[in-house]
């Protein structure tokens, strides 16, 4: 090819050209569904395809003729696709249908010859012989088939239900046998059983069901199936061999729970219910406790019927001994089901090894964490342990063990637990081994002191009469916990019982002037009250002035009042209140009401009858105002109401300082007008400027309205919009 030659048909090729862009994207104006068009396709295709015509045949060539046509469309198919079975099935079922069975047979044995495996050439093939009647042929098949494909069930089914059906039973029971040759499924057997059945053959059913046992003896149903036939027929000694070999059979370490309850349903039935109750508790005893359900189930409701009731008792205690063993298995830290599992063991009076070994069990689950708050309920576990066997075993060495144990276990850098150390302390005592019980507590002091520890270690000196030991604890304890208020009043209540007034004295001396306590107001009134119980009113009265200085609060002037009052100085508690409420004139208006009502009840007592009205024309009047409410947010949330409290003071105080306001604008202003007065001076201007007439103005209406009747006005005025 030359030149001009490639670049002219170079110039020829044309590529194709890119495919226009769809401008206008919008959806169409008409729209079309999914089921209009296949409604549309299933028109046409009806409006398309005519129905075939019927074809008439009269004339035996004719019919010569469309059968060539028929049978040559049946040998094209299979000639395109041989292994298409329907094809065969079709072609041999067509030939049947015109009375053609030699040929049909030759279709299928043909068919047979592209795949003898398969199951429903077979079948199709032994039916067509069964409709046309042809019995000694389906035996041949049957024989065939079973002979080259043993394992497929629907053969034997078919070919025993032929039998049957011809009324052939020996021919059945031989075919049966040649089944049961082959060790076939269950249900084989069970269909050969059902046949003897039908026949009243009971011998022949039980030597097939022995004959069961021996191939598909490991399902413990297929031995209940056995016993429940037997049973059924009336031979209950040998429904109880039956289930006395599946006992044998299985032995101990695979026994079934189901077995078990129907051998027991079995012997309650025959009114065996002592060999009932012996084989529940055969299978409790040997089963596991997660199999147990299904007996104690049983075993409950033969009781319930049967059993006295001593029976029914240990039947739930056993279900709910399972019902334990389930939770501690699923959770060895739920620690309430071991206190009701222990509980349980201990009150239906258990052996004693028994009962340890649960709680052997029991505190072997220690809290994997070092938090006190997962250590609460497992500490009760040791202490119900040794408690146990200190009070029920009376073993007290392994008791001392225990205590031992457990202290061990405890992490007593992170935490401790009191009640450990004072339960060993006790027992220790009990033991009549004080020396040891000292040790132990001094120990916990020593290792981590608690208040708890200090409280039981003095309470035991106490009872012990060792009252020197006590002030020592006693200065171990306010050096551990300075700020426990209780700890230095129990401390002066000792010293005080001891008849040492000084000491006890110094010692509230002491506390209040600690810079921290956690009830300074028990702590005071505890000193007072030491005061008052001696005698001493000066230094009751100087503690309460001490206690005024530090603190205002109002409860400290009342009781010092109702103090002076008992003495009695009436006077005295006058003033007392009289100060009070001075103090209070800017604080709270409930605590004023307090204390006023608190010196009304006191004059009331006194009984001076002008004493009484003066206090009580210092009370406050009760008013009801509104205030507008705000969320956290700064946005308006409506209205409420509320009570407020006017006091005659704060009234009069009110109209004072408002005199004093309008007494200080009019000296500003003269002032003001003073200066202007000597600038207009200088510039010899003999007008008044206009800014003078202004302010002179301004200070006649100040003026008039600064009277007395506008005060008692405005005060009014005010009072009303309270009261509104």
């Amino acid at each position: 090819m030359s030149d001009d030659e490639g670049e002219t048909a170079m110039k020829a090729l044309r590529l194709p050209k890119k495919a226009a862009r769809v401008k206008n994207k919008a959806a169409a104006p008409v729209q079309i569904t999914a089921e209009q068009l296949l409604r549309e396709a299933k028109e046409r295709e009806l409006e398309l395809i005519a129905p075939p015509p019927k074809a008439k045949i009269t004339d035996p060539e004719e019919l010569a003729e469309f059968q060539r046509k028929k049978r040559k469309d049946f040998e094209d198919g299979i000639r395109k696709n041989r292994f298409q079975l329907a094809n065969w099935i079709k072609y041999g079922k067509w030939e049947e249908s015109i009375g053609e069975l030699q040929r049909a047979r030759s279709v299928f044995e043909r068919a047979l010859d592209v795949d003898h495996r398969s199951i429903t050439i077979w079948l199709q093939y032994a039916e067509m012989e069964m409709r046309q009647k042809q019995i000694n042929h389906a035996r041949n098949i049957f024989d065939r088939c079973v002979t080259i494909l043993p394992r497929t069930i629907q053969f034997w089914l078919k070919y025993t239900y032929m039998e049957e059906l011809i009324g052939n039973i020996p021919g059945a029971r031989q075919v049966f046998e040649r089944w049961m040759d082959w060790e076939p499924q269950e249900q084989a057997w069970n269909t050969y059983i059902n046949f003897e059945l039908r026949y009243k053959e009971i011998d022949r059913a039980r030597t097939i069901y022995q004959r069961y046992l021996h191939v598909h003896g490991v399902d413990p149903k297929n031995w209940i199936k056995y016993a429940r036939f037997e049973e059924r027929h009336g031979f209950y000694g040998n429904a109880r061999a039956a289930f006395e070999r599946a006992m044998e059979y299985f032995g101990e370490d695979n026994i079934d729970e189901h077995l078990l309850v129907s051998f027991a349903l079995f012997e309650e039935r025959q009114k065996e219910h002592e060999r009932a109750r012996v084989i529940y508790k055969y299978g409790i005893d040997r089963l596991p406790q997660d199999r147990q359900k299904e007996i104690y189930k049983y075993y409950t409701q033969h009781e319930k019927k049967f059993g006295d009731r001593r029976g029914i008792e240990d039947v739930i205690l056993g279900k709910r001994k399972a019902q334990y063993e389930d939770q501690i298995q699923e959770n060895g830290f739920n620690f309430d089901a071991w206190f009701d599992y222990l509980r349980l063991l201990e009150s239906e009076g258990a052996d004693r090894e028994t009962i340890e070994d649960t709680y052997e069990r029991a505190i072997s689950n220690v809290p994997p964490s070092n938090e006190k708050r997962h250590w609460r309920r497992y500490i009760y576990l040791w202490i119900y342990y040794a408690l146990y066997e200190e009070l029920t075993c009376h073993d007290n060495e392994k008791t001392r063990m225990i205590y031992k144990a457990c202290l061990d276990v405890i992490p007593h850098k992170q935490f401790t637990f009191s009640k450990i150390w004072i339960h060993y302390a006790q027992f220790e005592i009990r033991q009549k081994d004080l020396k040891m019980a000292r040790k132990i507590l001094g120990v916990a002091i020593g290792k981590c002191p608690k208040s708890k520890l200090f409280r039981s270690y003095i309470d035991l000196e106490l009872q012990l009469r060792e009252f020197d030991r006590c002030r020592e604890l006693y200065k171990k304890f306010l050096e551990y916990e300075p700020e426990n208020s209780q700890t230095w009043i129990k401390f002066a209540e000792l010293e005080t019982l001891l008849g040492d007034v000084d000491r006890a004295r110094a010692i509230f001396d002491i506390a209040i002037q600690q810079p921290a306590l956690d009830m300074p107001e028990l702590l005071w009134k505890s000193f007072i009250d030491f005061e008052i119980s001696a005698e001493e009113h000066e230094k009751a009265r100087d503690l309460y002035e001490t206690l005024l200085n530090r603190t205002n609060h109002i409860k400290a002037s009342v009781f010092l009042a109702e103090f002076e009052l008992s003495i009695p100085q009436e006077e005295r508690a006058r003033k007392t209140f009289e100060r009070a409420n001075q103090a209070l004139e800017n604080g709270e208006k409930e605590e004023r009401l307090m204390l006023l009502e608190a010196w009304l009840e006191a004059e009331k007592k006194i009984g001076d009858e002008a004493a009484i009205k003066r206090v009580e024309a210092l009370m406050p009047r009760k008013v009801k105002k509104r205030r507008q409410m705000q969320t956290e947010d700064g946005v308006d949330a409506g209205w409420e109401e509320y009570f407020d409290y006017i006091f005659p003071q704060d009234q009069a105080s009110r109209g004072s300082m408002k005199l004093l306001e309008a007494a200080a604008r009019w000296r500003a202003q003269q002032a003001q007008r003073e200066q202007v007065v000597a600038e207009a001076a200088g510039s010899g201007d003999a007008e008044q400027p206009a800014e003078e007439e202004e302010a002179n103005d301004r200070e006649n209406k100040v003026r008039e309205g600064d009277s007395d009747t506008d005060m008692s006005s405005s005060s009014t005025s005010s009072s009303d919009d309270d009261e509104d």
